[in-house]
C-alpha cells in the first residue's frame, strides 16, 4: 500500500525549474509542504506564488558553503521539520575531452558532486535525530552506463551513485531511506547546449523525456511503505539504446 505523504515537509534543490519544479508540483498536490531551494530569488518567488501556500522559497547558492549552511535553519524556521530531501540541482557538460574546458568541468563537478554531498550532510543530523527521513538524489543513466560523449558528466554521476549506495547503508540503522532516480535525457535547461539538430532529431525519435515523468518516478519512490527502499530507479525513453 502506498504511503500517504500528507503533512510531511520536503525540500528540493534546483527547484526553480525543470525536474525540481515538477517534483515540487507533485509533492504539493500530495499534501506536502515544500521548500523550493534555488539561488534564483525572482524565479523562486514566481513559482511559489503559482504553487500556493504549501510552497515556500529558500534562497541558497549551493556553490557557497556559507549559504548552504543557512539552508536547514531556514527550512526549520518556516516548517519546523524536514521529512524529505531531494538533492536535485546539477549541471551538464558534454563533448570531447581533448576539446574541453577544465574550468567548466570544475564548476560542474563542484555542483554535481560537492554541493550535493554538502547539502545532504546539512540535513542528516535532523533526520537522524528524528529517526526518519527520505533522501532522493537526481542521478542519471550516465551514473550506471558510461556515456562516451559526456565523460566528465558521466564521472560526476558515477560519484553520486557511489555516495548514494554507501550513505544508504550507513543511515539505514537510523530509519532513513536513500535512493537515486536515474533518468535518461530529459527536456530541461541541462541540455540547452545540445546542437539544435541533435535536439530536434531526439525529440522526433522519442529519445527525450519530460520532467513530469521523472517527478512521477520520484513520487513512486517516496510513497513506498517504510520497510521498502528504492535504491535506484532508472527511467529511459523507449528509443534509448543505453
Amino acid at each position: 500500500m502506498a504511503q500517504d505523504l500528507t503533512g510531511k515537509v520536503a525540500a528540493i534543490t534546483g527547484a526553480a525549474s525543470g525536474i525540481g519544479l515538477e517534483c515540487a508540483r507533485h509533492l504539493v498536490a500530495a499534501g506536502v509542504r515544500v521548500a523550493l531551494v534555488d539561488r534564483n530569488q525572482d524565479a523562486l518567488k514566481a513559482v511559489c506564488e503559482d504553487l500556493g501556500q504549501q510552497a515556500f522559497p529558500v534562497v541558497v547558492d549551493l556553490m557557497d558553503p556559507q549559504s548552504v549552511a543557512g539552508m536547514m535553519p531556514q527550512i526549520l524556521d518556516k516548517a519546523g521539520q524536514l521529512d524529505i530531501f531531494h538533492a536535485n540541482a546539477g549541471s551538464y557538460v558534454g563533448g570531447e575531452v581533448v576539446d574541453g574546458d577544465p574550468d567548466a568541468w570544475d564548476r560542474m563537478l563542484n555542483l554535481n558532486i560537492n554541493a550535493a554531498f554538502r547539502s545532504i550532510h546539512a540535513v542528516l543530523p535532523h533526520m537522524v535525530e528524528r529517526k526518519t527521513g527520505d533522501i532522493v538524489v537526481t542521478s542519471s543513466i550516465a551514473g550506471l552506463v558510461p556515456v562516451v560523449w559526456e565523460p566528465i558528466y558521466t564521472a560526476s554521476k558515477h560519484a553520486i551513485q557511489a555516495f548514494v549506495h554507501t550513505l544508504r547503508r550507513q543511515v539505514a540503522k537510523h530509519g532513513l531511506r536513500v535512493g537515486a532516480v536515474a533518468p535518461g535525457p530529459v527536456v530541461t535547461a541541462l541540455i540547452s547546449d545540445w546542437p539544435k539538430q541533435k535536439l530536434e532529431d531526439e525529440l522526433a525519435a522519442g529519445g527525450l523525456m519530460q520532467p513530469v515523468e521523472v517527478a512521477e518516478a520520484v513520487m513512486f519512490m517516496l510513497t513506498r511503505p517504510r520497510n521498502i527502499t528504492i535504491r535506484d530507479l532508472v527511467i529511459l525513453p523507449q528509443s534509448n539504446d543505453l
